[in-house]
């Protein structure tokens, strides 16, 4: 279904935005407001725009950048912010890898795996 990089939220500090990709609207609304809520905080603490997106593979990635003029925005605290956020939330972003796997890459659950 899918072979390139697909989003799944981003925020944006320039425009002050937030978007959340409709395909994954049958995620638990409590999992779109952390989404949302963490996209958001990142962009107001680092700058710049964040994002979240699956891989070719189904790993969930994130990336951060700037406008080149964007004197404000922090490089450094925005690799450290990332880290922090894949040690915090990495069960979250388990889940959501494997839900992605199953209903959007048709991969079947190995043997001993849980949803």
């Amino acid at each position: 279904m899918y072979s390139d990089k697909v989003v799944l939220c981003a925020a944006n500090a320039y425009e002050e935005k937030y978007y959340f990709n409709s395909d994954f609207s049958s995620l638990p609304q409590s999992i779109q407001d952390e989404l949302h809520v963490m996209c958001v905080m990142y962009t107001v603490e680092i700058g710049g725009i964040f994002q979240l997106f699956f891989d070719e593979e189904g790993k969930l990635e994130m990336t951060t950048e700037a406008m080149e003029a964007d004197a404000l925005y922090d490089d450094i605290g925005g690799v450290l912010r990332i880290k922090k956020l894949q040690q915090d939330k990495q069960e979250l972003f388990e889940s959501l890898e494997m839900f992605y796997k199953v209903f959007f890459l048709g991969d079947d659950l190995e043997e001993g795996e849980e949803q």
